[in-house]
Order: structure tokens, then sequence, then C-alpha cells
């Protein structure tokens, strides 16, 4: 499943600036993956060692949503982000269909595990019920931006195809900004539970926001 509107024509590699641009995009997506990767590694090793917080008792009775919402996730984020790489896409064609066969089933994993998390967790004091209400409203979304995604690409409009594919995995990458958006709140070791939703939805809107103008952006080029 490709997440570009735009295949560039084979004779014509892509070079210079915009074959920088790409590579420097690709980079950043992997980068911006890297922490909620690696926190979910830590936290798959504590579910499995029995070793976990107090405000984390929730995983280890109910193991199964975080530990598919986890697997998922780094699958989703991490071949995702080398979707964004069209030298990739044109030079491994088969690759990049291949891949998008993992990926379709991935976002719905992560975003159905996610909701099935919201609704079944009890979650800590500062995710109120605020939060839990934003977050289902993102995995909502995330499932019907994969479901018209799937729909496109079967009526063979690759453009409206990609645009649904960069808004769902936009969403799916909310928890890599907001390790940035939170970090004032954990600067100041500030637990509101208004200010914790605040930041939370500013990670989802932020990422929402730049695949909005991704999308016009290639509509325009």
């Amino acid at each position: 499943m490709t997440l570009s509107s735009t295949q560039p024509h084979p004779s014509r590699p892509a070079s210079g600036p915009s074959a920088r641009r790409a590579r420097l995009a690709v980079a950043g997506l992997l980068m911006l993956s890297l922490v909620p990767v690696l926190a979910g590694a830590l936290r798959v090793g504590e579910v499995v060692a029995g070793d976990v917080g107090p405000d984390d008792a929730r995983f280890l009775a109910a193991p199964v949503p975080v530990l598919l919402h986890i697997a998922a996730a780094t699958v989703y984020s991490v071949l995702g982000a080398l979707q964004f790489a069209p030298g990739l896409r044109r030079r491994h064609n088969a690759w990049h269909r291949g891949a998008g066969m993992i990926l379709v089933p991935a976002g719905f994993v992560v975003a159905g595990s996610g909701l099935w998390m919201t609704a079944t967790y009890d979650m800590p004091a500062h995710n109120d019920a605020g939060l839990a209400a934003v977050r289902t409203v993102v995995g909502v979304a995330m499932i019907a931006q994969l479901a018209l995604a799937v729909r496109a690409l079967v009526r063979h409009d690759h453009r409206a195809h990609g645009a649904w594919m960069t808004r769902a995995y936009a969403l799916a990458l909310g928890a890599g900004t907001q390790v940035v958006t939170l970090f004032p709140m954990i600067v100041t070791g500030t637990t509101t539970a208004w200010v914790n939703t605040l930041l939370m939805t500013l990670g989802w809107a932020v990422n929402a926001s730049v695949a909005e103008w991704v999308i016009v952006r290639r509509r325009r080029s």
C-alpha cells in the first residue's frame, strides 16, 4: 500500500534537493518512531518479567491488548516511514506492495488495540475522561482512514489512497510527537489531568496538520 500519491517516472530518477528532502523526511520519521518503539520494548520486557509499577498493573492483569499494540505499532511506524522513500518505491515496487500488505493490517491492529485499551483499562488519575474521548476519536478516525485507503486502492485511485494512508500514519505516530508536546509537563512535574489531555491532543493535532500540509503539497506538485 502506498503512502504517496505519485510514482516518479523510471527514466527520471529522483536526485538533487528533492531526493535529499525525501531522505531527510524518512530519517525524521524513523527518529520520531524511535522513542515510542524503545519505550514499547521496555514495556514488553516489564510485562513478560511481571515487573510493573502500581500505575501499570493493568498491563500485567490484561497483557494481550498492550502487547498487540506495541508489536503492531513498531511494525507500522518503521515500515510506514520507509514507504515515504520514493527511490525505494520506484526501484522495488514489489517490495512496496508487499510492505503495504503488512502495513494495513498492522494499522488496524494499532487502532483496534488502542480502542480496546481505552475501553477496558483502568487508567491513572491524570488520564481523565476527556483523554479517553480523544483517544476514541483518534482510534475510530484511523480505522476509517485505513478503510478509505483500501477502498481508494480497489478503485485504482492512487492519489486518494496515498492521502488516506498518510493521514492514518500521522495519527499512529502521535506517540512520537507527544514526547515533545509533553516535555513541559515532564520538566515541571505537573500531572494535572486537563494539562495532560491538552498536550496529548496537541501531539495528534500537530501530526494531522503536517499530514494535510504534505497532501496539499503533493497535489500542487
